[in-house]
């Protein structure tokens, strides 16, 4: 990340190289406060209970139950009005559920203000103060609940050091960068201790590269301060990226909710796997029973079948109407006729695209009966060279059976 020199020369951080950041240790005192109810010692953060939210007509959430876990990294991730920001909003007290409860360490805040709640919200337009510095920008809400100035000003410290500002207190806002600026609005929710804290979109308005720094940076502090971060964001990059647990979102419900990995690796329909990362969909019907290894054939248009492995509890019916989908990066491109190896899908089809990314080829290709196919191969060696395909070329692509998922919705 771009900052410029550090002031203070007694700053808990030192510059690698120029532009680089090399974190040290921080304050324990920001870390998740004990002091919980010991009543609710054993309830998560953030519980969500047949939560529906309604705009007039328009159903934004819709009967969403949903737990978060303490000290965790979740995010909201799904498209435009899809309810990750309403949620969002209900959980801060900006706005109240329609019917069903949130309960914030086991208590239920239906009708609690946003002040009182233990909670604070970094949004994307950071609302820093032009007239305040940095540190008044930071101890802004210490000073609103009155907070002694000797333990402002030592809390305040403890939040710049934490978010690697350290000596960056006097500075106006507008003098600093982008970056730095969405580091002063995190020291300022987090000053305050909250349980959890809330962030909507806040890189959006960051460069490609500044907003992949940050996305490492969040991640790192929420790991630091051991507070319950949730994440709103429409970018799958920063859910992967950052995420303890991902909640995929459409249409105002949950479609799916689980570890990146799993979320990538088992998709439960359609929309999941084409929202996290990229797939190729061929569309078909089941032709025959599945083997004991869960693979099942499925009959395509021009008389293609494709086989694929069924996802965990399926077992969808002869003639059921499925789509299977197939990640680009499993997709093999290879030279010569179409080949039959056990295990294997392989079909003739011809390049339309080819692009080169660096560490990467893209092919398109034309296969007849199921369309445009992507397929990404590494790009071979260090210098990107290796055996590449050129739009026109007739090609044979294929995946193994276990790499094709065959989804029932």
């Amino acid at each position: 990340m771009t900052t410029s020199a550090n002031p203070d020369t007694s700053a808990p951080y030192h510059e690698h190289q120029p532009g680089t950041i090399v974190a040290a240790e921080h304050p324990a005192t920001l870390r998740h406060p004990a002091n919980v109810h010991p009543d609710h010692a054993a309830a998560p953060d953030v519980d969500i209970v047949d939560v529906t939210k309604r705009f007039g007509d328009v159903t934004a959430v819709d009967a969403m139950r949903l737990t978060v876990a303490r000290g965790s990294f979740s995010s909201f991730l799904g498209p435009s009005g899809c309810g990750k920001t309403t949620t969002l909003r209900m959980i801060a007290g900006f706005e109240q559920p329609t019917s069903g409860e949130i309960y914030l360490a086991g208590e239920p805040v239906a009708g609690v203000p946003p002040y009182r709640r233990n909670v604070n919200t970094v949004f994307q337009h950071y609302a820093l103060f032009p007239h305040m510095n940095v540190a008044q920008n930071v101890g802004y809400g210490l000073r609103q609940r009155r907070t002694s100035k000797a333990d402002e000003a030592r809390r305040v410290g403890e939040a710049l050091e934490l978010v690697r500002l350290t000596g960056y207190g006097r500075r106006r806002t507008w003098e600093l960068s982008g970056g730095q600026q969405q580091r002063v609005a995190l020291a300022r929710a987090l000053v305050n201790h909250p349980a959890v804290l809330l962030l909507d979109e806040p890189l959006g308005a960051l460069d490609r590269k500044l907003r992949h720094e940050m996305q490492i940076e969040l991640k790192q502090i929420q790991h630091e301060v051991g507070i319950t971060f949730i994440y709103v964001t429409h970018d799958q990059e920063e859910a992967l990226t950052m995420s303890d647990v991902i909640v995929v979102m459409r249409d105002g419900r949950i479609q799916q909710q689980g570890s990146p990995e799993a979320l990538y690796r088992h998709p439960v329909n359609r929309f999941v796997a084409g929202f996290i990362g990229s797939s190729n969909f061929v569309a078909g019907r089941v032709a025959g029973s599945a083997d004991d290894d869960g693979r099942i054939a499925v009959s395509a248009p021009d008389g293609v079948t494709v086989t694929g492995r069924l996802a965990d509890g399926e077992r969808p019916a002869p003639g059921a109407e499925v789509t299977v989908a197939i990640r680009p990066e499993h997709v093999r491109v290879a030279a010569g006729g179409a080949s039959d190896v056990p295990g294997w899908t392989a079909l003739a089809g011809r390049v339309t695209s080819d692009t080169y990314l660096g560490d990467q080829h893209e092919y398109r290709v034309a296969v007849p009966g199921l369309g445009e196919l992507v397929a990404r191969a590494q790009a071979q060696g260090g210098d990107g060279a290796g055996r590449a395909f050129h739009t026109g070329e007739d090609v044979v692509v294929g995946w193994h059976d276990t790499a094709a998922l065959v989804l029932t919705s």
